[in-house]
């Protein structure tokens, strides 16, 4: 018996898996620490995930420092550059020629 197709189909079965989110559990417990704060920073804020950001962005660094899900850029995963940076857990990397705008200033404009 087979659900959702014909009973009488002669094509084999076969699952794919989805080609975005699918990752392995955090079955060690490599990054549990950071979860918990998470998830004890949603609940002090009532579940505002807004003042949260900054560890929600440290879990997924370390998911992709451990192997636990595939590197993604922080925009890919609605992070913008530099929001929510820690030191050490997945900071994006500085893009070839790109330099930050100096500190006071206004990119773009001359002083004359």
């Amino acid at each position: 018996m087979s659900f959702g197709r014909p009973g009488n189909s002669s094509l084999p079965f076969g699952a794919k898996p989805p080609d975005r989110g699918s990752f392995p559990l955090d079955h060690d417990g490599e990054c549990k620490d950071v979860m918990k704060k998470y998830l004890d920073c949603m609940k002090t804020s009532k579940s505002k995930s807004t003042d949260c950001r900054h560890l929600s962005r440290e879990y997924l660094g370390c998911r992709m420092d451990k192997g636990l899900m595939e590197r993604v850029e922080w925009t890919d995963l609605g992070f913008q550059d530099g929001e929510g940076a820690t030191a050490g857990t997945g900071a994006p990397k500085a893009k070839a020629g790109h330099e930050p705008p100096p500190k006071g200033g206004v990119t773009g404009t001359k002083v004359p």
